[in-house]
């Protein structure tokens, strides 16, 4: 997760630098790549983030078994602010002062679940395993009367 931050951060450099030494190169693109190009690697390791800590939280992998994903991700949610935060961030500057936590709150939320659910779908079905051995709480075998 932090390595897709660092990752878009290098990108971003990069065209910079390329822009800067080719003026060829340096056509301006449209706001809608920008704000992709700047959102899309932010929302990613957030969602990455949200993915891998319900994955190692029994508590929330309850939750998400249940299908209840706004508890799941209440339960870790702590672990995820420094991607939350750079995400809310990017959106404050590129769309003003509180765009950042209208979108987590609205947009975002809405479909982490289906997000959350198709990767942790190994993880969220229950399997059924059979076993040779005797329960701990089962008796133990009777001889039968005629044999020693």
């Amino acid at each position: 997760m932090r390595v897709l931050l660092y990752g878009a951060i290098c990108t971003l450099a990069a065209m910079k630098l390329v822009a800067a030494t080719h003026p060829a190169a340096a056509a301006p693109a449209s706001r809608a790549e920008h704000r992709r190009a700047v959102l899309a690697p932010l929302e990613q390791a957030a969602t990455d983030c949200f993915a891998e800590t319900i994955g190692n939280n029994p508590a929330a992998l309850t939750h998400a078994r249940a299908g209840r994903w706004y508890e799941a991700a209440g339960v870790i949610g702590f672990l995820c602010r420094p991607e939350v935060d750079a995400m809310t961030r990017a959106r404050d500057h590129l769309d003003g002062r509180g765009a950042g936590g209208r979108y987590f709150t609205g947009p975002y939320t809405r479909h982490l679940g289906q997000e959350l659910a198709r990767r942790l779908e190994p993880l969220l079905t229950t399997k059924a395993v059979a076993t040779a051995e005797p329960r701990a709480d089962s008796e133990a075998p009777t001889a039968p009367a005629g044999e020693p």
